[in-house]
């Protein structure tokens, strides 16, 4: 088996793949249904004809350009396992600075309120449940599709008492006068004419609606600046994650807007800004 392994990484590197041990690594224990720490426990093992014809058919799709996380059927996010399809973005690293920083805002709050726009598989809205017992979350979007796979993590997670999940855009289907603590949210950011440009595993696998920010990037953006007063009580919390290069205008559109004061924008793990923070006056 540690052959089969070595082969296929370097069979994935010579195909371009950026991560291409961890591919064949991650991909090869879904094969085997263990853990990745398994295989070298059973380095010497052979692997049997049915599991390489399922290994193989895994790396030609993954050659094609179908990302890790949809083979396999989950990506890990505040050390949760969620499981992913094709009708949700694939969680990413960077949106946990969402959840670190509401987290680090609610920490004396007995029952912080929440609302995550755009929850796709729930990520950010089943971990801040998960990590604040007291915590109860309003998950939005508009795929049904998405939300019953949300619905489903936050089964698995032990929240699902504590999170409601409505279908609807941004705030349509929020009532009228009812305030949180913390509104939450990735929305889409990509502007139009980037999206041809992304990488083939994100451009033509995961959702475009999760992905396209309209022609500049800010049209999810400052609909959610525009909407959020309305829903944030005196004092409550706007963050949301933004691409590196919208710093400057996410940060314009807030103090345009009147109704927040503007914080410090978070970096993440590469040192790109990542997260802006505005308190409702």
């Amino acid at each position: 088996m540690g052959a089969l392994l070595d082969w296929t990484a370097q069979y994935l590197a010579k195909k371009g793949c950026e991560y291409a041990r961890l591919d064949a690594e991650v991909l090869l224990a879904h094969v085997l249904g263990c853990p990745r720490i398994g295989l070298y426990t059973r380095h010497a093992d052979p692997a049997s004809p049915e599991a390489r014809d399922r290994y193989r058919e895994l790396i030609r799709r993954r050659i094609e350009g179908c990302p890790v996380a949809y083979l396999v059927g989950y990506k890990e996010f505040f050390s949760l396992r969620l499981t992913v399809s094709p009708a949700v973005l694939i969680p990413r690293p960077e949106s946990e600075f969402v959840v670190m920083e509401a987290l680090r805002l609610a920490k004396t709050m007995k029952a912080p309120s929440a609302i995550d726009i755009g929850t796709g598989s729930g990520n950010i809205a089943i971990a801040f449940a998960h990590e604040h017992p007291g915590a109860r979350v309003t998950a939005v979007d508009v795929s049904g599709e998405a939300l019953e796979l949300a619905r489903r993590n936050a089964e698995t997670h032990g929240v699902l008492n504590r999170i409601r999940f409505v279908q609807g855009n941004l705030f349509e289907v929020v009532p009228a006068g009812e305030t949180f603590d913390f509104v939450l949210s990735n929305p889409p950011y990509i502007p139009n004419d980037d999206i041809a440009g992304l990488p083939p595993g994100v451009r033509d696998y995961e959702p475009h609606a999760a992905l396209d920010g309209g022609p500049d990037g800010f049209a999810v953006f400052d609909a959610l600046v525009a909407q959020s007063a309305a829903h944030l009580r005196p004092g409550g919390y706007l963050i949301v994650e933004i691409g590196a290069p919208q710093e400057k205008g996410a940060c314009e559109r807030i103090e345009a807007a009147e109704s927040y004061e503007l914080t410090p924008t978070v970096h993440d793990y590469s040192g790109h800004p990542r997260v802006v923070i505005a308190r409702r006056r």
